[in-house]
């Protein structure tokens, strides 16, 4: 199986609904004057819709940006609201977010499905994007053992959208949902535990490569405390990081691959 010694780390910033436009200057300015990054990770930061192509403009080359969603519905035409693949592709963003933990929950209305997950995962493919696809389970999933039934839905549903080369642009961000933004964070453990059964599925229901090559990134709420230790762990490639990327902390978490 891949280990995070022969795929390098996916670095993820999800700033959600945060920040003023000084903000984002701010949080910029901290990346910018960080110095080199470890060789070993990438770094992709999904900004807020309207700041994209402002942080697109004022940060660093060797940062990517990502875009926190992408449209159910393909091409240009009557989706208010929406943003397709084809609209963020050409406005030069190269990566996007699907089926975080937030938006399958919902903003107290329904969330999306797994198969919305799904088709919004091979639109974002199908139209030149890299895709951070998230995964994850409830606490009470978690309470009651069925964290994979839940975790291999989701997978299913990825898996009946795409073809096998449609992999290649995938990273899978693993989200604990109960320790997102709880300050509870899953042990590195667990978090192998799990992120080696998602690569296990990957290799008997995908095939053995993808699973080899497929990056699994931990989004439980990483920190500078902790990213260390779960970086050393086999199966994990990386972090998709909430609150921590925006604070100053973010450049350890980066560089915590070393």
């Amino acid at each position: 199986m891949a280990t995070k010694k022969t795929l390098k780390a996916l670095i993820g910033g999800n700033w959600k609904a945060n920040g003023t436009v000084e903000n984002v200057k701010s949080w910029v300015e901290v990346l910018n004057k960080a110095g080199t990054f470890s060789p070993n990770s990438e770094v992709v930061i999904a900004a807020p819709s309207i700041h994209l192509q402002y942080v697109k403009s004022i940060i660093r080359p060797d940062i990517a940006i990502s875009a926190q969603d992408v449209s159910f519905k393909r091409g240009y035409g009557a989706f208010t609201g929406e943003l397709t693949g084809e609209i963020l592709a050409d406005s030069g963003i190269k990566w996007a977010l699907t089926g975080h933990s937030e938006r399958r929950v919902g903003f107290g209305y329904p969330g999306e499905t797994n198969a919305v997950v799904g088709q919004k995962t091979k639109n974002g493919i199908d139209t030149g994007l890299s895709v951070i696809a998230c995964i994850g389970e409830q606490l009470s999933d978690r309470q009651s053992g069925s964290t994979m039934v839940v975790v291999s839905a989701q997978l299913e549903a990825i898996k009946a959208s795409l073809s096998i080369p449609d992999w290649s642009k995938v990273v899978l961000a693993y989200e604990p949902v109960w320790a997102i933004g709880t300050g509870v964070t899953a042990s590195p453990e667990q978090a192998q535990e799990t992120h080696a059964e998602i690569r296990a599925w990957l290799s008997k229901n995908v095939s053995p490569e993808v699973a080899n090559s497929t990056r699994i990134i931990y989004g439980g709420s990483a920190t500078a405390a902790n990213a260390g230790d779960l970086y050393a762990k086999p199966d994990i490639n990386g972090f998709l990081v909430g609150g921590a990327s925006l604070k100053p902390e973010f450049v350890k978490i980066i560089n915590s691959t070393l």
